[in-house]
């Protein structure tokens, strides 16, 4: 199941669910909706056993298909995104997942606030964790496509970062994420990618990347698509403590030798 949807349409629909599915709590299943998308709209169902509703709003249908979701979950979801399209998806391993949708003026207060409160949270994460980089804005519950980055003295804040092309070659990497950070989790990415992004004043770049940071960029613009490093883990036995693993490793071992892309 795949659709694209109107922020504000979608919105409206699940605020008229909200007094139903609130109304009994002792069976958790009431607690859900079910959302069905077929024929250019997604249509919305909840019932508390006493009074049922449907409703629905004209989507873009990719993949017809139907899921049930927390009500209030979503809702509060939803109504956090900025007004651009939503995109919902129903991944094969039963996850939904709501894509950050590229934001449309960089420059306004609120995405200065989101990068306030990145960079904030950032410091405050590698003072207790003793590591980290990057965040996005989805870890602190900002639903749009922003990115802080600072490595020593350099610091970035990337609005709608986008890797435009990849190199030839992969590496392995044990990624680590303040999503799990006693975790590491070993992953293929690509050693070389191209990126553009925009500033703060809504002027573009690109950048050459490769290796550690060229992997960075593609951990954090996972984020925003919904995906986390554990969607990603490759090969055998492709989890470990972050403990367990520091006494066996050297820490440049987190990083493998570029090879050439299996096809």
């Amino acid at each position: 199941m795949e659709i694209r949807v109107q922020r504000n349409d979608l919105a409206k629909e699940l605020q008229l669910v909200q007094g139903i599915v609130e109304r009994k709590s002792s069976i958790p299943i009431l607690s859900n909706v079910l959302c069905e998308a077929r024929a250019g709209e997604i249509r919305i169902a909840a019932t508390d056993l006493d009074v049922s509703l449907r409703c629905g709003c004209a989507a873009e249908v990719v993949e017809e298909g139907s899921v049930t979701l927390a009500a209030k979950k979503l809702y509060e979801i939803v109504r956090s995104l900025p007004e651009n399209d939503v995109r919902l998806t129903l991944e094969s391993d039963a996850w939904a997942r709501i894509r950050c949708e590229r934001v449309q003026k960089p420059s306004s207060a609120s995405i200065r606030l989101v990068a306030d409160e990145l960079r904030d949270t950032l410091q405050a994460a590698k003072k207790k964790h003793k590591m980290g980089r990057a965040l996005a804005a989805p870890q602190i519950g900002a639903p749009v496509r922003v990115v802080y980055i600072e490595i020593s003295q350099q610091r970035w804040t990337m609005v709608n970062p986008e890797i435009t092309d990849v190199g030839s070659e992969d590496f392995l990497v044990w990624d680590d994420c303040f999503s799990f950070p006693n975790l590491l989790v070993r992953v293929t990415r690509a050693y070389r990618a191209s990126l553009t992004y925009q500033d703060l004043e809504g002027e573009s770049h690109s950048m050459e990347l490769d290796g550690p940071m060229a992997e960075l960029l593609q951990h954090e613009i996972d984020h925003l698509d919904g995906i986390l490093a554990v969607d990603r883990a490759s090969g055998l036995d492709p989890f470990a403590f972050r403990t367990e693993w520091e006494k066996l490793h050297d820490p440049s071992e987190r990083y493998g030798p570029p090879k050439p892309r299996e096809v």
